[in-house]
């Protein structure tokens, strides 16, 4: 069972993203479970996306206290509780013009994969909305779901800037994939 925290503020998409996860694995045809944490549900606090994937019915109806990935829209939230729910395999995909060195640095012990989310989408007329490019460099470092079943996700579910979101997903999945790359050279 594949376990995702998906972390953000109020306001960020954190919770459009697991939406979007979900569906992208439901689509896969796999089992899926998620659900939410709003606490004060106002733009700005720290809101909370939980998955829980699997080729099988999903039983379990707990927090997810061990994640196998986490989604961090916010660099400032890799700290307290979301880092309690990581061990030494969770990769921890952040949204940051931060190089991984310097999260080596600040966060040792931790498999922490940078993701300037807020530059891609810019560079693909999304303006700040960075969900499509956090999901791609995400499905990549994971290695599900797979990029065309988030493409193709992103053309039937995007409200707007279709064509914008999916490159913008492609170009977040592309980076992550060169930074994988460049790490086991």
């Amino acid at each position: 069972m594949l376990q995702i925290i998906i972390q953000g503020r109020g306001g960020q998409g954190a919770q459009t993203a697991g939406n979007l996860l979900a569906m992208a694995y439901f689509a896969e045809g796999r089992h899926v479970q998620a659900f939410a944490s709003y606490g004060g549900a106002r733009r700005g606090t720290p809101v909370s996306s939980f998955l829980r994937v699997d080729d099988r019915p999903v039983r379990l109806r707990c927090d997810i206290e061990r994640a196998d990935a986490i989604l961090c829209f916010d660099a400032s939230l890799l700290q307290g509780a979301l880092l309690a729910a990581a061990h030494s395999e969770t990769v921890i995909v952040v949204n940051s013009a931060r190089s991984a060195g310097d999260f080596r640095e600040a966060l040792p012990g931790y498999r922490v994969i940078p993701v300037d989310g807020l530059a891609i989408s810019r560079r693909q007329g999304l303006g700040r909305i960075v969900n499509s490019a956090l999901l791609g460099g995400l499905a990549c470092a994971v290695g599900d779901p797979p990029l065309a079943v988030l493409e193709n996700l992103l053309r039937e579910e995007s409200p707007k800037l279709r064509a914008e979101n999916v490159a913008a997903c492609t170009e977040g999945y592309r980076t992550v994939e060169s930074l994988l790359q460049q790490a086991a050279s």
